[in-house]
């Protein structure tokens, strides 16, 4: 989501009847009941995506066979794309709120990721065992120490405002893209490749397995419905003054796709757990490893 960028201006520049609170929280302006809609919007989705990944904490602790319900390339495909939007905080430099909920993200990623390689070693021993968790911990490690690194650098001028999961469109504007225009471009297409491609091997997964069991749907209809609420608060936004609807698409459309295409591979995710739910049903009724 993207709103009206004014840099060190105040709120006496906005437009009238701008909302007092929406400055006072993201500097932006929203200049009527469209982009209020749009913000209401992109923040319920906020909630969705940071929310999504517990129902699958819960579900791998009750079931203990996350290694096998997940694809490892699904995992390493999601903390890619959070990756980039952590990567395209720091260069777009993006509000503080923005900066932690990236970091959210990608820590939240790596749990799950320590999740999987704890189930799959904790089956097969293996000598990899222990510098994996050292890679894990130190990842997590730079992670956490992103922000405060950020906080002792110079204080730069104009940030853009928080936004869904995909945190990485710039400014629109009907006049060519800018360099740093271009960079926040194509890191949020790399972005948003990388949540598509990641849905692929899950749906392989799910698909060789003939079942679903130790995937929590709560993971993906939560995810189906931050994309939902994402794309609908982009397309609800106001164009900038003088820019066309057209101009205002294409700054878009690498977020537009990411969240769209999503949600259509997601939902042949959520057949799969209809076509496979009597499979996941009688299976959870059986002890999850030989005797």
């Amino acid at each position: 989501m993207v709103w009206k960028k004014l840099g060190s201006g105040n709120f006496s520049d906005c437009p009238n009847g701008s909302r007092q609170w929406i400055w006072d929280v993201f500097g932006e302006c929203a200049q009527d009941g469209w982009d209020e809609a749009s913000v209401g919007l992109g923040l319920i989705s906020i909630v969705c995506f940071a929310a999504s990944t517990f129902p699958q904490y819960i579900k791998a602790c009750r079931t203990g066979n996350m290694d096998q319900a997940l694809s490892l390339w699904f995992l390493l495909g999601w903390i890619g794309g959070d990756s980039c939007n952590l990567i395209g905080s720091f260069l777009a430099d993006q509000l503080p709120l923005q900066t932690y909920t990236a970091v959210y993200y990608v820590l939240a990623d790596l749990l799950m990721l320590a999740l999987y390689f704890h189930y799959k070693f904790k089956k097969r021993p293996s000598l990899l065992s222990t510098p994996i968790n050292s890679v894990l911990l130190f990842v997590l490690g730079v992670v956490c120490a992103f922000p405060l690194l950020r906080t002792t650098g110079p204080v730069a001028a104009p940030r853009e405002v928080f936004r869904g999961r995909t945190l990485l469109s710039v400014e629109p504007g009907s006049k060519p893209f800018t360099q740093q225009e271009i960079i926040g471009f194509a890191i949020g297409s790399v972005s948003s490749a990388l949540y598509l491609l990641s849905r692929l091997p899950q749906i392989r997964t799910n698909f060789l397995r003939k079942s679903t069991q130790g995937v929590s749907y709560s993971l993906f209809a939560l995810v189906m419905l931050g994309n939902t609420l994402y794309g609908l608060s982009v397309l609800l936004k106001n164009p900038e003054v003088g820019q066309s609807e057209g101009s205002y698409l294409l700054h878009h459309l690498p977020w537009l796709v990411g969240s769209l295409g999503v949600l259509l591979l997601d939902t042949i995710i959520s057949i799969q757990f209809l076509v496979y739910r009597d499979t996941a049903t009688s299976s959870e009724r059986q002890p999850l490893l030989p005797s």
